[in-house]
């Protein structure tokens, strides 16, 4: 699956009453088994993408610390945002402070906001409500994805620097914007991020 049609779909899937993950899981169980490896393989790529420090540093301030299986779901969920906010946090994980369901969640306690654990799993469960086997997927996908790959993916380079979540002068300069939204507001109100200076 192409990455133009790979955003697309989850554009038109956004659009639907529906939840997202119950709409992809349902064009997805429509397609060939090869079609949802495919696709499970170009969803894993932007994750990898941001599969960083710092990156990790935001879901820990939204989510009031942040294990690795949660991260999973964290990584799973800025896709689930849309190629606009994914391309955004990509680019600057504090860019999500600006996102309103952060914006709410910051304000009302609730720490699951972006954490998608049923995003996470779109793949899985379109394969098993193809072939009617909940082991089939995890099999195929093994055979699927080059194992040499994988190791390199999984081995904690290109990260980036790995600095100290519960420190909160590192994550009031790294996430400015989070952390004010999280940890109060710091006495600087001017940070730059990704080159361009924000204010909040």
């Amino acid at each position: 699956m192409e990455t133009e049609a790979f955003w697309r779909m989850l554009d038109a899937a956004k659009d639907s009453a529906e939840p997202l993950d119950a709409v992809v899981v349902e064009h997805l169980s429509a397609l060939p088994a090869e079609e949802i490896l495919a696709f499970e393989q170009r969803f894993s790529r932007p994750r990898d993408t941001v599969h960083r420090w710092d990156v990790w540093a935001a879901a820990y301030l939204i989510g009031g610390g942040c294990s690795d299986d949660r991260f999973d779901d964290f990584t799973a969920g800025l896709v689930a945002l849309g190629r606009e906010w994914y391309e955004r946090a990509a680019a600057c994980p504090d860019a999500l402070a600006g996102h309103p369901a952060v914006r709410t969640a910051a304000a009302t306690g609730d720490q699951d906001v972006i954490f998608d654990e049923d995003f996470n799993f779109v793949s899985s469960r379109a394969y098993e409500r193809l072939t009617g086997d909940s082991d089939a997927f995890w099999e195929a996908w093994d055979a699927y994805t080059d194992a040499r790959t994988m190791a390199e993916e999984e081995d904690g380079e290109g990260m980036g620097e790995s600095f100290d979540f519960d420190d909160a002068q590192q994550m009031c300069r790294r996430l400015p914007r989070l952390a004010a939204l999280h940890l109060g507001p710091g006495p600087d109100r001017l940070e730059n991020c990704g080159g361009q200076f924000l204010m909040f």
